[in-house]
């Protein structure tokens, strides 16, 4: 069996680079958090909910750069291109909690079209959070069918390629790489014909 960094066209951003942006972002969600943002009228702990299953490393280690007090939660969601209806999104896991009066914080590993992410900011707006922010680990906006507002950004890709690693994968691999990269073309490009 050969080794999934094989099927890696590039390193597009380094594990020291995705580090060193995550620690950046949580200084910078805290102070935002710290002189606030925050309007929770019961002043309970900021809510971050992550988005499975890509955001799980981006996640676990942004949590740790934010120095405030915080609870997380996660919603899995499911989004059918070539299945039912185009762009139907369907939640496969939803919060443990409620989210009413409270900070929340949606973390996701990648916003492209947007669909997902405007489906979901109307499904918790309809719960009525105190406030509701969005950060990311990357923005292609290359790809953006429905204009949604980011707060936090780690990475911006102005190109339309492939990306993999640190949470972010293609049939379900390539989660598990330190550094985000860019896979080989006719890894999908076989699945797509073999698909047909």
């Amino acid at each position: 069996m050969k080794g999934i960094r094989e099927e890696i066209e590039r390193v597009l951003i380094a594990p020291q680079e995705i580090a060193e942006r995550v620690r950046l972002l949580g200084a910078e969600i805290a102070r935002d958090y710290r002189s606030g943002a925050a309007k929770d009228p019961y002043g309970r702990p900021l809510l971050v909910v992550g988005i499975l299953k890509g955001a799980i490393p981006f996640l676990a280690d942004l949590i740790r750069a934010i120095d405030l007090p915080l609870e997380y939660d996660f919603m899995s969601v499911s989004s059918y291109r070539n299945g039912t209806s185009p762009g139907e999104v369907r939640i496969l896991k939803d919060l443990d909690r409620s989210i009413a009066k409270r900070d929340v914080l949606i973390v996701e590993d990648i916003v492209d079209t947007g669909n997902t992410l405007d489906h979901i900011l109307r499904l918790f707006r309809a719960r009525s959070p105190a406030s509701l922010r969005v950060c990311t680990l990357i923005d292609k906006p290359v790809r953006r069918e429905v204009d949604v507002e980011v707060h936090y950004v780690g990475f911006t890709i102005p190109e339309d390629v492939f990306v993999v690693g640190y949470g972010l994968d293609y049939a379900e691999l390539y989660r598990n790489l330190p550094f985000i990269g860019v896979l080989r073309r006719e890894i999908y490009e076989e699945a797509r014909v073999e698909d047909r």
